[in-house]
């Protein structure tokens, strides 16, 4: 096992809501390797997106502890870089402009103009969006905004990347064309990763372990598959390689057997 870059240890979260007490999240245990890619998947309301908000700080835990490299998360930090379904690109700013917001605020008080320049073009021209440093994000597409979006987390250099249903509200060409520029990146940067994702062939295609949530509330990690399918991944080559199938398979059976056969 390599360095744990993430550990949750007996996590619990709950809300005060007019209804009284709810319960969101139960005794979730879980390490996240360094340079691992492990997505979350369930139905809805299953807190595949509370727990992420935890590991990135912006809630903090009922009970429990998290660590990010070895000291607790207490908030949001930029060790921790996220991604939306929504891209949240500033509108009046172009796509380096939004880019270099996060840069200058983890590099600007160490490094020149030019060296964070540098950061922001080599950021873009990864994901492909080089060409497109001076347009504001009305001038591109959906798929593009998500690459700028992709583009500034990974520019900040953070330890993990969390990923919230990232390509979501994408079609499916535009989806499957960013679920491959997202391996290329994570293969260059070694990236710690978490991902929300209700995609099963994404999460197989994408992960090297699969945590599957049950339903909520008072949802907990149900089972966790590890994907043992070679990287450098191709779509094409896996389409019908027997592990991926057997892979898809065991989160489909776990999804909608033993799921939704507990919800009926």
């Amino acid at each position: 096992m390599m360095k744990p870059m993430v550990k949750i240890e007996s996590v619990g979260q709950s809300f005060q809501t007019k209804q009284g007490k709810f319960i969101a999240l139960r005794d979730i245990d879980l390490t996240v390797a360094k340079g691992e890619v492990v997505t979350l998947i369930g139905h809805s309301g299953c807190g595949k997106s509370t727990l992420l908000n935890l590991i990135a700080g912006l809630t903090l835990p009922t009970s429990g502890v998290l660590l990010c490299d070895n000291r607790e998360i207490a908030g949001p930090g930029p060790d921790r870089a996220v991604v939306f379904q929504n891209h949240s690109l500033l509108p009046w700013m172009t796509c380096f402009e939004n880019v270099m917001l996060g840069v200058e605020r983890v590099f600007g008080a160490a490094e020149k103009k030019e060296k964070l320049r540098a950061r922001v073009e080599a950021a873009l021209a990864m994901v492909h969006m080089d060409h497109a440093l001076h347009k504001y994000p009305h001038e591109v597409s959906g798929g593009m905004k998500q690459r700028v979006g992709i583009a500034r987390a990974f520019a900040m250099e953070p330890k993990i990347l969390l990923m919230d249903e990232p390509f979501g509200a994408l079609d499916a060409l535009t989806r499957a064309s960013l679920q491959d520029e997202l391996l290329g990146v994570m293969e260059k940067t070694g990236a710690t990763t978490v991902m929300v994702t209700h995609d099963v062939d994404e999460a197989v295609l994408l992960s090297d372990r699969i945590v599957m949530m049950t339903n909520g509330p008072a949802a907990t990690i149900g089972e966790i598959l590890s994907v043992a399918l070679p990287r450098p991944r191709d779509r094409l080559a896996l389409a019908h390689d027997a592990t991926f199938v057997e892979c898809r398979g065991i989160v489909l059976e776990f999804l909608y057997r033993k799921q939704l056969k507990k919800a009926a």
